[in-house]
């Protein structure tokens, strides 16, 4: 039995050798400029069909070794000029949006788009924005920041619609969990990283905010609801 499953786990590598070695990513066949603009349609196809932003190492296993990424994403860029949606830099990858100016066309057609549409309350617009930007912080810090008790339900539909994660566990007593934003959340929103997120100035002149440090508020008052439809933006 142990020589039959040996002999399994050696097919399986070598099945995984041959594909490796079946997908050409040198393309050294062609010429240059044939080579370069296979390299950008497979990445481009390959961005176009995810679901999530698409990483440089997720790239790189589709073009050669010396094939320079950042070039290639600016000729698809170049190559959008003029289309309805754009090549963008999000969450640490990239993604395919639709241009901004469209947003309200997309809206009106009332078509349902590829991905996740939601609509977030209030209070969990606000409570989003103040995990992003206390992060990492508790449910009872968040209590006490609000002056008032956050649920366990604004936190479960929160983590539902895949815009926090459970972080690491508080030095407090009791350990308790703290959240923090996820990549899915700078994806939403359009953000490359949390260094894009507004200051403490914004959200104060947007009435979200009051006071510095320890002292800080945040309020209910100043937050619309919050549609989170990346129909817009996709």
């Amino acid at each position: 039995m142990t020589m039959v499953g040996a002999s399994t786990g050696t097919r399986r590598r070598a099945g995984k050798r041959d594909e490796d070695r079946a997908f050409d990513r040198e393309l050294e066949d062609l010429p240059a400029a044939l080579r370069w603009r296979e390299w950008m349609m497979r990445v481009e196809a390959v961005i176009f069909a995810s679901a999530e932003p698409v990483t440089r190492e997720t790239l790189a296993r589709v073009v050669g070794k010396d094939c320079a990424i950042d070039l290639l994403i600016d000729d698809l860029r170049e190559d959008l000029v003029g289309r309805p949606y754009e090549l963008v830099s999000v969450a640490g990858g990239w993604q395919h949006r639709t241009r901004s100016v469209y947003a309200d066309t997309i809206r009106a057609s009332t078509v349902e788009t590829r991905s996740l549409a939601a609509t977030l309350s209030r209070q969990e617009a606000a409570v989003l924005m103040a995990i992003a930007t206390l992060q990492p912080v508790t449910r009872g810090e968040l209590s006490k920041t609000f002056g008032k008790e956050i649920s366990r339900d604004t936190i479960a539909s929160l983590r539902s619609a895949g815009l926090i994660a459970s972080g690491p566990r508080s030095p407090t007593p009791g350990a308790p969990y703290t959240y923090v934003t996820t990549r899915h959340f700078l994806s939403t929103f359009g953000m490359e990283t949390l260094q894009d997120l507004p200051d403490i100035e914004l959200l104060e002149d947007a009435g979200l905010m009051q006071g510095r440090g320890a002292d800080v508020v945040l309020s209910f008052d100043g937050v619309e609801e919050a549609e989170v439809d990346e129909a817009s933006s996709e």
